[in-house]
C-alpha cells in the first residue's frame, strides 16, 4: 500500500522545515529561503519520488527523504528566479508576494543560488550508497542544467513574440517543466536500483506527467483564477507567451491533455507488467488532472 498523498505532502513539509536551518548561517538568507520554501506548494516531485520508491519495495528511511526533497529545493530555486525582474517579473506566488518583492532582488537571487547548490548537497550528503548517490546527482544536473530546464526556460524566453509549431512546444515544455518532473520518478527507481529497462518506463511515465502538467497548468492560466492558483492568470496571453491554449484553442489544448494522459496510464501499465508489481499509487498523482 503506498503512503496517501497527503501523507507524503505532510513528510516532506516537516523535514524542510527541520532541516533548511541546519545548513544556512546567515539569516537574512535563511529568511528568504525559508519564505518561498514553505510557502506552500503540492510538493508533487518529491512526493513522486517517494512513492515510486515505496512501489518498487523501497523503505522511506531518513536518507531516501533527505535526497527525495532536495529535488524541491532545486524547484523552488527555479520559481524564485522566474519571478525575477529580469525574467517574468511576478508579483504573486502561490499567494503571497513573490521572493524579490518581500527581500529584494539581490537576496532573492542568493536565496535561489542557495536552494539550487544546497539541493546537490542534499542529494549527496546522505548514507545511500555511493553509486546511488552519484547517479542522483548526476541525473539531477542534467535535469535542471542547459540539457534540460534552464535550456527550456531559454527557449522561453527567445520563444516570446514567436509562433511555433506544436513539436517545438513540446520540447520546450518537455525540457523546461518535464525534465524535473521525469527525474523525480527515475530518482525512484535509481534509489531502489532497479534495471535500466525500469528506470527508461519510470522516466518515460515522469515525462508524460509532464506533459500534461504543463498544458493542465497553460489551461489553468486561461479558465481559473488569481485566488485558486495563487498567481496572477491571463499572464501567458499578455505576454505573448507561446502555449498550448495560445497555439491550439481551449479544445486543442484539452484534447492534448488528454493524449498525455493517456500515454502515461500507458506507460504505468508496461510498468506493472515488467516488474510485477502494482503502480496504482500513481492513480493518486493522475487525478491532479481531474
Amino acid at each position: 500500500m503506498v503512503t496517501a498523498l497527503s501523507t507524503l505532502k505532510e513528510q516532506i513539509d516537516n523535514y524542510l522545515a527541520q532541516a533548511l536551518a541546519a545548513d544556512v548561517d546567515q539569516e537574512t538568507l535563511l529568511n528568504s529561503m525559508q519564505y518561498s520554501l514553505m510557502a506552500g506548494g503540492k510538493r508533487l516531485r518529491p512526493a513522486l519520488t517517494l512513492a515510486t520508491v515505496e512501489i518498487l519495495g523501497g523503505e522511506l528511511n531518513n536518507d531516501v527523504l533527505r535526497a527525495a526533497t532536495g529535488l524541491e529545493l532545486l524547484h523552488t530555486y527555479s520559481l524564485i528566479h522566474d519571478d525575477l525582474p529580469a525574467m517574468d517579473n511576478d508579483e504573486l506566488r502561490r499567494g503571497k508576494p513573490t521572493n524579490h518583492c518581500k527581500f529584494g532582488a539581490g537576496m532573492a537571487t542568493l536565496a535561489g543560488d542557495g536552494l539550487l547548490t544546497l539541493a546537490f548537497q542534499w542529494v549527496t550528503d546522505n548514507h545511500l550508497s555511493a553509486t546511488t548517490r552519484s547517479r542522483l546527482a548526476l541525473e539531477l544536473a542534467k535535469a535542471a542544467g542547459p540539457a534540460g530546464m534552464v535550456a527550456g526556460q531559454a527557449r522561453d524566453i527567445e520563444g516570446e513574440h514567436q509562433q511555433l509549431d506544436l513539436a517545438q512546444l513540446r520540447y520546450l515544455h518537455r525540457q523546461k517543466t518535464g525534465a524535473l518532473l521525469e527525474y523525480a520518478v527515475l530518482a525512484g527507481g535509481i534509489i531502489t536500483g532497479q534495471s535500466d529497462q525500469v528506470c527508461q518506463q519510470l522516466a518515460l511515465f515522469g515525462a508524460n506527467f509532464g506533459l500534461a502538467f504543463q498544458i493542465y497548468d497553460d489551461l489553468m492560466d486561461v479558465l481559473s483564477t488569481t485566488e485558486k492558483m495563487g498567481k496572477k492568470v491571463h499572464k501567458d496571453a499578455n505576454e505573448q507567451k507561446n502555449t498550448y491554449p495560445g497555439l491550439l484553442g481551449i479544445k486543442g489544448a484539452k484534447e492534448q491533455l488528454r493524449k498525455a494522459i493517456a500515454a502515461a496510464v500507458r506507460t504505468q501499465q508496461q510498468l506493472e507488467q515488467i516488474t510485477g508489481k502494482s503502480f496504482a499509487g500513481y492513480d493518486q498523482f493522475l487525478a491532479y488532472f481531474k
